[in-house]
C-alpha cells in the first residue's frame, strides 16, 4: 500500500509541511510514501501534478492524506492514480458518500440531529429550510464545513422561527464561506452535548466529541476531538457504533461521536478517511501502525 501526500508549495520535492510528522509515521510504519502537487491538480494539470509518482509494476492500493477535494476534482486524483496503476482506497462515490453530509445522512438519521439542506440558497429557500425547526436552535454549515469558530457571528442560530436573524447569520456565513462553500447550506438542530470548556481562542462552545476511524469497517483509533478540556477516561460505546459503521459505503471514514448532554451518544457526522485531520493530540505512530494493522486483516 501507497500513502500519497501532498507537496510543499516552496519546494515541490519534499511533502508539505503540515503532513510532515505523519510522512514520517507512515515510512517508520512500513508504508511507500509518495508527493505529489495539489496545486497543479487544482488548476487541471494532472499529468504535472502526478509527474513524481511512479508507476507501479502492478495495481497497488493507495491512501491519499491531505487537503480535501471537491468530489470533482477526487475523480480526476483517482483516475490519474489508476493510469499508473495506483488505486485509491475508495473510489469517487466512496469519497462523495461521506465528504458530503447529504450523501450519508440516510444512513445515520436515526442518530444524528435533523437536518435539511438545498443548493438554493435564495433567502426565500433559506427560511423555508429553517422553518421546519419551529423554534428549536439551529447551526448552518454547507455540505462539508461549518464555521464554527465563528460560532455566534456565523454558525448558532438561538431560534429557527428568529426570521431575521436566520438571514443574518445565513449571510455572514456564507460571506466567511465565499468562494469555499461547498455545494449549498445545510442547517441541522443543535442539541444540548456535554460541555467541557470554552475554546481558548474563538470562545465557541466546546463538547465531549470524539473522532473514530475506520479501515475496511474496523476501528483503526478513537481520538479525543478537542485538545483542550478534561475528558477523563470516557469513551464512545464502539460495539454500537460499529453496527453504523458496517453499513457505511466507504472503505475508510471517520465517524465524530458527541456525548449528549443528558447522556446517550449522537453521530455528528461522517468524513472522508483521506482528508479528515488528526488532532493535534494524536500519537500518529500509533495512527499509522492501526492503519497497518486493519489493512493486514483483510
Amino acid at each position: 500500500m501507497k500513502i500519497i501526500f501532498c507537496d510543499s508549495v516552496m519546494d515541490n520535492k519534499i511533502v508539505e509541511p503540515d503532513y510532515q510528522t505523519e510522512f514520517d509515521a507512515a515510512k517508520e510504519n512500513g508504508f511507500e510514501t509518495e508527493i505529489f502537487s495539489f496545486e497543479e491538480l487544482i488548476d487541471g494539470n494532472i499529468n504535472s501534478a502526478l509527474k513524481f509518482i511512479k508507476n507501479a509494476e502492478k495495481k497497488e492500493l493507495g491512501i491519499y492524506r491531505g487537503w480535501m477535494m471537491t468530489p470533482n476534482i477526487y475523480e480526476q486524483f483517482y483516475n490519474g492514480l489508476l493510469k499508473k496503476n495506483i488505486e485509491l482506497i475508495n473510489n469517487p462515490t466512496e469519497y462523495k458518500h461521506c465528504h458530503y453530509l447529504p450523501e450519508s445522512y440516510d444512513k445515520i438519521i436515526d442518530e444524528t440531529p435533523q437536518s435539511n439542506w438545498s443548493k438554493d440558497i435564495t433567502e426565500s429557500n433559506v427560511i423555508r429550510l429553517s422553518n421546519a425547526f419551529g423554534i428549536k436552535p439551529i447551526i448552518v454549515k454547507d455540505y462539508v464545513k461549518s464555521e464554527k469558530h465563528n460560532w455566534n457571528d456565523a454558525c448558532f442560530i438561538p431560534n429557527a422561527s428568529d426570521k431575521h436573524q436566520v438571514k443574518e447569520i445565513v449571510n455572514r456565513f456564507l460571506e466567511l464561506r465565499g468562494d469555499y462553500l461547498n455545494e449549498g447550506i445545510v442547517f441541522r438542530e443543535f442539541i444540548a452535548l456535554e460541555f467541557l470548556t470554552e475554546h481558548s481562542k474563538s470562545k465557541m462552545p466546546l463538547t465531549k466529541e470524539f473522532r473514530i476511524v475506520f479501515l475496511n469497517k474496523k476501528v483503526v483509533q478513537i481520538f479525543n476531538y478537542w485538545d483542550e478540556g478534561n475528558y477523563d477516561s470516557e469513551k464512545p460505546d464502539i460495539d454500537f457504533f460499529q453496527n453504523i459503521a458496517d453499513k457505511i459505503d466507504s472503505n475508510f471514514f471517520t465517524m465524530d461521536v458527541a456525548k449528549k448532554k443528558n447522556g446517550g451518544w449522537i453521530i455528528m457526522e461522517l468524513g472522508d478517511g483521506q482528508v479528515a485531520g488528526l488532532p493535534d493530540n494524536a500519537n500518529r505512530n500509533q495512527y499509522y501502525n492501526g492503519i497497518k494493522t486493519a489493512y493486514n486483516r483483510v
